[in-house]
């Protein structure tokens, strides 16, 4: 974990209450896909927890949904103006155990870490594949930045109004991809491990006090015990996970 000034370059809508926020700074803490960095805000006791869109060696890409009032703020926020974040928090995703075509899902608020990933999976000569669920076509973004990778994509939407009609699992093959990567709301992820047919890695949203695991507030029981979202997660094996 390492604590520094992050200097906005941009902060720009891609979907209706939601927003890519483009950051300048020491990002030599972040080491993973699905990390996430927590974020002070002004006049607010504690900081606001988003996960890691994408980072070079100068930058921060975070793509975060307006959900209450810190979140509104941040969408406020114009280049220049200063941010100060906790960076490295979190234990990502494990690379080593893909496999050769492994399966990315996302839901919502859930898609941004995938892509780090899915660059991450690339440069190893792994071939992701993606399912991206949205709940209506306005609400769609990253579609376009996982193509531009090379990465298939699927997009589903519950109302129908975009790409496969309904939910995630809807999308989901049967077979033909060697692991599993998911990001999203519990719900989903729930019906993601229900369809699934293999091992995978799962990253939980959770609300959090500290994002570093001295509060534990975040706690989640699992088949090993109880683990921090914050600080053993977000990332969880799939065959550590209670519902």
């Amino acid at each position: 974990m390492k604590r520094g000034l992050f200097t906005i370059q941009t902060n720009q809508e891609l979907a209706p209450a939601t927003h890519r926020m483009v950051l300048a700074g020491d990002t030599g803490a972040i080491t993973a896909p699905g990390q996430f960095v927590n974020i002070a805000l002004a006049g607010k006791f504690l900081r606001r927890p988003i996960s890691v869109c994408d980072w070079d060696e100068t930058t921060l890409t975070l793509i975060y949904k307006v959900v209450g009032q810190g979140t509104a703020q941040m969408a406020q926020m114009a280049p220049g103006e200063t941010l100060d974040l906790l960076t490295g928090l979190g234990n990502g995703y494990d690379l080593t155990k893909s496999g050769a075509r492994p399966l990315l899902i996302g839901g919502g608020a859930g898609v941004p870490p995938l892509y780090a990933l899915a660059k991450a999976l690339l440069a190893q000569g792994k071939q992701p594949q993606a399912i991206l669920g949205f709940n209506t076509r306005t609400e769609k973004f990253l579609e376009e930045d996982f193509q531009a990778l090379g990465v298939p994509v699927t997009v589903t939407t519950a109302d129908g109004s975009y790409g496969v009609p309904g939910f995630v699992t809807d999308a989901m093959p049967k077979e033909g991809y060697t692991y599993l990567y998911t990001c999203g709301p519990e719900p989903m992820l729930r019906a993601v491990d229900g369809a699934a047919v293999t091992s995978g890695q799962f990253s939980f949203e959770e609300r959090m006090g500290c994002g570093f695991g001295a509060c534990m507030g975040c706690t989640c029981e699992t088949k090993y015990g109880h683990k921090r979202i914050c600080r053993e997660g977000p990332v969880l094996e799939r065959e550590e996970i209670l519902w």
